[in-house]
C-alpha cells in the first residue's frame, strides 16, 4: 500500500511524549494494554512493545515489583534451600551405601 507521495503507508509514527503518556496509562492506572490501545487508536502489539521497553528500562535492582511477587520469590527461595539440603543428604547417603555394598 503506497500513499500518494510514494511513501509506504500503514505505519504511523508517534512522538516520545505520546508513547510515554500511553505507557503511563497502562502502568499507573492498571488498565490492560488492549483497553488503553483501543481508547487511543493504536495497536495492542505496539503499545505492548512500548510498555515492555519501559519496564525493562525502568527496572530498579533491589526494588520489589509487587508484594505478591516478593512473597512468591521468598517461597521459592525457601523451597530451593530445602531441596538443596535434601539433595546434599541424598548424595551423602548414596556415597555411604556405595561404600558398604559389595
Amino acid at each position: 500500500m503506497f500513499m500518494s507521495d510514494g511513501r509506504r503507508g500503514g505505519f504511523r509514527r508517534f512522538s516520545p511524549q505520546f508513547k510515554a503518556e500511553a505507557v503511563q496509562m497502562v502502568v499507573v492506572t492498571g488498565r490492560t494494554v488492549t483497553e488503553v490501545a483501543r481508547s487511543l487508536g493504536v495497536t495492542p502489539q505496539g503499545l505492548g512493545n512500548w510498555v515492555r521497553a519501559y519496564r525493562v528500562e525502568h527496572l530498579v535492582p533491589g526494588k520489589p515489583i509487587d508484594p505478591l511477587g516478593v512473597a512468591r520469590i521468598r517461597q521459592l527461595e525457601d523451597e530451593n534451600r530445602r531441596l538443596v539440603m535434601e539433595n546434599e543428604f541424598l548424595k551423602k547417603a548414596a556415597a555411604f551405601f556405595a561404600r558398604t555394598l559389595p
